[in-house]
Parts: C-alpha cells; sequence; structure tokens
C-alpha cells in the first residue's frame, strides 16, 4: 500500500539483530526507524513467496555499503540457498560471508547468540514456518549458599555462568546446581504469518510476551477465502491468541483490500482482550519480568 510496508519483524538483544521476512522496501522502512542494517546478523524466512523476501537483494546492498564485515546467518525452508543464489544476481558481490541453514524438519531448534530460536512449520500452500523466539534467563545465584559450602569466592562468578570448578588445593569439586536457583521467567516473541489456524502455533505462543500474526481479513465473510489461499482472518488469529494467552497480540500482513484494520478491533477484542492492529514502525522493549519496561 502507499503508506504501508511489506511484512517485516527485527528482533535487538545484545547487540545482535534478528530480522525475519525481509519483504520488498524493508531497507527503507529501516531507515525511517532510525535503525542501521550493518548490526543484523541473522535473517530468518518464513517462505519464499515474494512479499516476505523480494526485498532481501537491495538489504544485502545496503549492509554492504554499511561496511558490514561479519558474516549473516540465514536462515528459512529448504530451498534457502538456491532461492538467494537467485536474488543474488543482481546482489554479486559482498564484503560479508553468507551462511545457510535450510529447515526440513516439522520442528527446529537453533541457537544463535542470545537467541534461542523454535522454527516450527505452519500450513500454507508451499512449505512455511513460524518462529519463536526466546532469551532464557537463568536462576538468581545463591551466595548464603555459597558461603555455606565454603565455596571459595574466586569461583562464584563462573559457576554463575554454568561452569564447574574444581579446587587444586584440595581437589573438591563445585558444580552450578549447588548455588544456582531454578530457570527464571526469560523473554519470548513468537511471529507466524502466512498459514491456516494450527495447534501448533497456539502451543509456541503460549504465554509468550509478544505474539505478532497475521490478520489477513478482518471481514468474517472473508474465512472461505482465507481457507483457500491459505490464511488467516483477524478472528482466527485471536482464537489461537485466546488459547495461548500471550502478554499481547499484534496483528500484521493485511490484505491489500483492508484499508483501516483498527474497524474491526471492536469485535476482535471480545475474542482476545490484549489484541492491537499494528502498524509501520511500532516497537516495544520487553525486559525481563521483575523490570519490564512498556
Amino acid at each position: 500500500m502507499p503508506k504501508r510496508w511489506l511484512t517485516s519483524m527485527m528482533a535487538r538483544c545484545e547487540g545482535m539483530d534478528l530480522l525475519i521476512d525481509c519483504g520488498e522496501g524493508t531497507q527503507i522502512a529501516m531507515k525511517e526507524k532510525g535503525w542501521s542494517p550493518k548490526p543484523i546478523d541473522i535473517i530468518c524466512f518464513t517462505h519464499y513467496h515474494a512479499d516476505h523476501i523480494s526485498g532481501l537483494p537491495g538489504l544485502l546492498l545496503s549492509m554492504g555499503n554499511a561496511e558490514k564485515t561479519s558474516p549473516l546467518i540465514l536462515v528459512g525452508p529448504k530451498g534457502l540457498q538456491k532461492v538467494v543464489g537467485a536474488l543474488r544476481v543482481i546482489a554479486p558481490e559482498l564484503p560479508f560471508e553468507l551462511k545457510f541453514y535450510e529447515l526440513s524438519e516439522d520442528r527446529e531448534q537453533l541457537k544463535l547468540g542470545p537467541y534461542v530460536i523454535d522454527a516450527y512449520r505452519v500450513n500454507h500452500n508451499i512449505p512455511c514456518y513460524g518462529y519463536a523466539l526466546s532469551i532464557p534467563r537463568k536462576g538468581e545465584f545463591n551466595r548464603f549458599r555459597a558461603q555455606e559450602l565454603g565455596i571459595p569466592l574466586r569461583f562464584w562468578n563462573r559457576l554463575q555462568h554454568g561452569q564447574t570448578m574444581t579446587d587444586e588445593e584440595t581437589g573438591v569439586t563445585y558444580t552450578p546446581d549447588m548455588v544456582m536457583g531454578e530457570d527464571r521467567r526469560g523473554i519470548k516473541v513468537v511471529y507466524c504469518t502466512d498459514t491456516r489456524p494450527v495447534p501448533v502455533i497456539a502451543e509456541y505462543a503460549a504465554d509468550a510476551d509478544l505474539m505478532i500474526c497475521e490478520g489477513m481479513y478482518g471481514e468474517e465473510d472473508k474465512e472461505a477465502k482465507a481457507r483457500g489461499y491459505k490464511h488467516m482472518t483477524m478472528q482466527e488469529s485471536a482464537r489461537l491468541a485466546a488459547q495461548a494467552q500471550p502478554r499481547e497480540l499484534w496483528f500484521t500482513h493485511y490484505s491489500p483490500s483492508m484499508v483501516n484494520p483498527k474497524q474491526y478491533m471492536d469485535e476482535i477484542l471480545k475474542i482476545f482482550p490484549r489484541a492491537r492492529a499494528a502498524k509501520d514502525g511500532w516497537s516495544r522493549d520487553i525486559g525481563y519480568e521483575d523490570r519490564q519496561q512498556d
């Protein structure tokens, strides 16, 4: 649309940026937001329809112009390297390496930088995946327990970081479970688009901080059209959110025929009260539960 970009999502954590999908004009939308493409280290693709990947050549060139030299990891359904290779005919020279990870199973998990990435197969008319991005959080260090056990202070930091330590003077071995509490609630953002409603979506979105999900159509009478093209209506997405109970639901991937998504929200809020019709440029800072920012 003249005032609406194609769908894309950026996650930023500990200096590592992760992009999901890259429709036409993504690098322009990023520039409007004031974000540089240089820190992007990971791009995950849901599928290879043009509105989700056609912006890649321009973005790669923008990353090169921003003097990026570190490797870029690309994740997506089987055939990723072939698709990207075809698109790179117009962006053949890059100052950074491309690394490919092709998804072939219904569920796969990757750990890259601070992110745990769960990819899950959904139901579109070509292979398509949703993504759950998690930032785990370890339990608290129990300094009183460490003192009771007589663990030397010089070992505390390494035990907090999951290392097993042996005191060479006494021969005593200390393990993290001796002083660390149970893992605490981390951060989870779930992204899903171009699919019919399937149970796996609600499964991965359970108790997420933010669920971003397609709302292709707002009219109830377009459910048959959504079924035919393997998409979801706002109502169907909201019902999945009602099952999953994320902290918040944002709609995305609106049909070009939907000029004003907000006009359908009164009905949607009856299904899931924490739903919002997202707009270009929206962002949310999500902290750990005891220091959440809104």
